[in-house]
């Protein structure tokens, strides 16, 4: 039986690319945003779910860190995307303007932007593949979105590779109920809340893990949204959280942390993502 898997909608968005990518057979049903991707495998609507984590030019998705946070799910896996946007429509670049797009791929693409189309009012969408959609409709308009967008939609690839950088890659998570097994080439993600932040709180949580050889990949903030400098922590770290050194760092985080919460250990995979036009 083939797994469902739920993916930021309508057809043909990065989100459906990495899915596919991750599991070709699955079936894919299509959502509004990440949070009800989130909650739709939080309510057994689908088995997995693929969202965008973050992205190496504008950083992390705060949608899905904050739905990871509040949703009883984990992360199972990840996706690297190597990303190549588009500029897709049905007129001359002339004619063109109003420019479409999801807020990260506009910004992913704001140099080129403001270069090629400095008078063009941008308009922020769903997702890239609604963009495409929409561009279909009058000449004056156009989308940032994947190549493949333009023949889902009977648009034309206007120009391409208008990301700022080739090394665009975006992270895409897959999100489930049930935590994998140990790989033996593992990431662990957390979050650690700092109810109160006295003087050298986040050195001593960093420094279990630099005393046991633990190797953080990544560490950032968040506003807990409850006051000015109030912040989460999202850390991800090599190993599983089931190895004894990851253990025990973590018992001793939770004695000084005023919440800990695993979000996921999942097979880790190659930083750099594959190419994709």
């Amino acid at each position: 039986m083939n797994r469902s898997i739920g993916v930021l909608g309508p057809e043909g968005t990065f989100s459906e690319k990495a899915a596919k990518r991750y599991s070709p057979e699955a079936s894919l049903r299509y959502y509004r945003d990440f949070e009800e991707v989130i909650a739709a495998v939080e309510g057994g609507e689908v088995d997995l779910g693929v969202v965008p984590l973050e992205n190496s030019l504008e950083g992390s998705v705060g949608m899905t860190l904050d739905a990871l946070l509040r949703r009883d799910v984990k992360i199972t896996g990840e996706i690297n995307l190597r990303v190549r946007h588009c500029l897709l429509g049905i007129g001359r670049p002339e004619e063109v303007k109003v420019i479409l797009s999801h807020p990260q791929a506009l910004a992913q693409c704001r140099s080129y932007l403001k270069r090629r189309f400095p008078q063009v009012e941008l308009r922020t969408t769903g997702s890239t593949s609604h963009a495409a959609k929409l561009a279909g409709e009058f000449s004056e308009m156009a989308a940032i979105a994947d190549a493949e967008a333009a023949e889902q939609y009977d648009l034309s690839v206007i120009e391409r590779d208008v990301q700022d950088s080739d090394q665009n890659v975006t992270r895409f998570v897959v999100v489930g109920r049930e935590a994998p097994e140990p790989s033996g080439r593992d990431k662990t993600s957390l979050a650690v809340y700092l109810e109160r932040a006295e003087p050298g709180a986040l050195w001593e949580v960093l420094g279990e893990f630099a005393k046991r050889g633990i190797n953080l990949t990544k560490i950032e903030s968040r506003p807990s949204k409850r006051g000015l400098g109030d912040y989460y922590f999202f850390i991800d770290l090599e190993g599983h959280v089931s190895d004894p050194l990851v253990e025990e760092a973590l018992a001793r985080i939770r004695e000084r942390a005023a919440m800990t919460k695993v979000l996921g250990s999942y097979p880790r995979t190659d930083p750099g993502g594959t190419s994709e036009r």
